[in-house]
C-alpha cells in the first residue's frame, strides 16, 4: 500500500482553442496529421481568422488533461506550470481548482501559452502549440514543495522541448520518493527528441504510456506485440494504447489485454489518452489491480471521446464512478 495518495502533474499550462474544420482547411494549414507543431501566436490567430467557425476554449495541456481527471475522480491531485498574468492565465487557474486540483503556478509578463487543435469529421485532432509563459518555466522554480507529499508525479512527454527543466523535474520527483510516469505525449515528439527521451526513460521513468504511433516512432517497431516487448524492457509498467481496439498493459513480462469501452466510436478524440492516463493513475495510486486500473482507463478515455474537448461533462463522470 503506497502511503502517500496524492499525484502531481507537471507540464505546459495551455488553454485549449477547439475547432472544428474540414480536411481541407487542415490540408492548408500545413500540420501532420494527429501531431503536434510548435508555432508562434501569430500563426493561430492567423488559421483562426481563416476558419468561419467558432471555436470553444477550456484550460488543457497534456498533463493538465490528466490531473483534471484525477481531480474529478476523486482523487488527490495538484497541478505544477506557468501561466501568463492575463485573462487566459485566469481562466486556466480557475479550471483547475472548479475540478478539485490544487494549482501551483509560475506567473510571467509573457501571454499564457494556447493550444489550437483542429478537430476533422473523423474526430482526429492536429494540434498547433504557442508556449507562451509555459516555456520560460525554468529548473530552479522546482523546490523541495513542488512534489512534497506526492506517491506518483506524472509527466506529459512535450517538456522534452525543454530538456533542463524535465530533467530537474525527474530528480526533483525521485528525491520526494515519488514513482514517475510519462506519457510520450506525440510521435512528433518522440522523432524529435529520442534521444533525451531514451536517456531519461533509463534513469527515472516507472510507468510508460504510449500510442501505437508513438511506440512505433521510440522503437521503430510496427508490430505491436514486439513494440510492447521493448517498451516494457525500459520501464516496470508499460502501456500501449490502440485506439478504439483498447490498449495492453505488461508489468513483470505479463500482458493484460484491456478492451475498449462501447463501440468504439467518436465525436473527438482530443484528450482521449491523457484522459485513458487519468483514469489508469488514479486506479494505480489506490492499489487497485491493473486489470481494473485499466478499465478505469478505458471508461474516462470513451467518455472524453463522446465530446468536443478534453473535458468530460458531469453525465459522464457520474457513469465513470457508477463502474467503479
Amino acid at each position: 500500500m503506497r502511503s502517500q495518495k496524492l499525484i502531481v502533474g507537471i507540464g505546459s499550462a495551455l488553454v485549449d482553442i477547439l475547432l472544428q474544420e474540414s480536411e481541407e482547411f487542415l490540408a492548408q494549414s500545413g500540420g501532420a496529421k494527429g501531431g503536434m507543431t510548435l508555432v508562434d501566436s501569430a500563426f493561430i490567430d492567423g488559421l483562426l481568422e481563416k476558419s468561419t467557425e467558432k471555436p470553444s476554449i477550456v484550460p488543457g495541456g497534456s498533463a493538465c488533461n490528466t490531473i483534471l481527471g484525477i481531480g474529478m475522480l476523486g482523487g488527490r491531485a495538484r497541478f505544477v506550470g506557468k501561466r501568463g498574468n492575463d485573462h487566459l492565465g485566469d481562466l486556466f487557474e480557475k479550471g483547475l481548482i472548479k475540478h478539485s486540483v490544487e494549482p501551483l503556478l509560475g506567473r510571467s509578463a509573457s501571454p499564457t501559452g494556447r493550444v489550437l487543435s483542429v478537430i476533422t469529421p473523423d474526430a482526429q485532432r492536429t494540434m498547433s502549440t504557442f508556449l507562451g509563459a509555459s516555456s520560460e518555466f525554468a529548473p530552479d522554480e522546482i523546490t523541495p514543495a513542488t512534489f512534497a507529499g506526492a506517491g506518483l508525479v506524472h509527466i506529459e512527454g512535450y517538456l522534452l522541448f525543454n530538456e533542463a527543466l524535465i530533467i530537474a523535474a525527474c530528480k526533483a520527483a525521485k528525491q520526494a520518493g515519488a514513482l514517475v510516469s510519462l506519457d510520450m505525449a506525440s510521435f512528433t515528439v518522440v522523432e524529435q527528441k529520442k534521444d533525451i527521451l531514451n536517456a531519461l526513460i533509463d534513469k527515472y521513468i516507472d510507468i510508460l504510456i504510449a500510442n501505437e504511433d508513438e511506440a512505433a516512432a521510440f522503437t521503430g517497431l510496427r508490430d505491436e506485440s514486439a513494440a510492447l516487448q521493448a517498451l516494457s524492457q525500459k520501464a516496470k509498467i508499460a502501456v500501449l494504447k490502440v485506439g478504439k481496439r483498447g490498449s495492453f498493459i505488461a508489468h513483470q513480462e505479463k500482458t493484460i489485454r484491456v478492451d475498449r469501452m462501447g463501440d468504439g466510436s467518436a465525436v473527438d478524440t482530443t484528450g482521449a489518452g491523457d484522459l485513458w492516463a487519468a483514469g489508469f493513475l488514479y486506479g494505480y495510486i489506490k492499489d487497485y489491480p491493473l486489470e481494473q486500473c485499466g478499465k478505469i482507463a478505458a471508461a474516462c478515455g470513451y467518455e472524453v471521446c463522446q465530446v468536443i474537448g478534453a473535458q468530460i461533462p458531469a453525465e459522464g463522470w457520474k457513469r465513470i464512478k457508477e463502474n467503479l
